[in-house]
């Protein structure tokens, strides 16, 4: 097998397998509010997650022709202290694994990454919820603290 070739009809399918059999499983897990389809695209699902640090949030996976992305809003732009903020999260990135802090629409901060769907099984889904579930946990107050200070003087 080339491992710069795409992905196989056959792996893709599998990915597949892997990913909608992980989706279903993942719903007993107690930090896990639901798991929803997206009936507007094809091959993507949200995993709504019930967090300490942040009560809520959702983790999109879309399954691609090469790879498994997964994306988190996490918050929106800093209204106060943007160098400090964004340095905080790009230092924090160093110590992700499989997701990195990033700035989407609006300048609102994202978790995101993505995977090659060879890789894409039961223990590489945990490992990235789980990451992403850290994450947040760690690092959504202490950003908050910073980028909307004045709101917690």
């Amino acid at each position: 097998m080339d491992e710069f070739a795409p992905p196989t009809d056959a792996e893709r399918a599998a990915a597949l397998a892997e990913l909608t059999s992980w989706l279903t499983a993942v719903e007993e897990n107690p930090v896990v509010a639901a798991v929803v389809e997206d009936t507007e695209a094809i091959d993507r699902w949200f995993v709504r997650v019930n967090g300490e640090a942040k009560d809520v949030y959702s983790v999109w996976f879309e399954l691609g022709q090469r790879t498994l992305a997964y994306e988190t809003y996490v918050m929106p732009a800093p209204e106060e202290n943007p160098a400090e903020f964004y340095e905080q999260l790009l230092v924090r990135n160093d110590t992700l694994r499989e997701v990195a802090f990033t700035i989407g629409p609006e300048h609102a901060i994202f978790l995101k990454g993505r995977i090659d769907l060879r890789h894409v099984g039961e223990e590489s889904l945990d490992r990235i919820l789980g990451t992403i579930y850290e994450a947040i946990e760690r690092c959504f107050q202490p950003a908050l603290r910073i980028g909307f200070a004045s709101r917690f003087a």
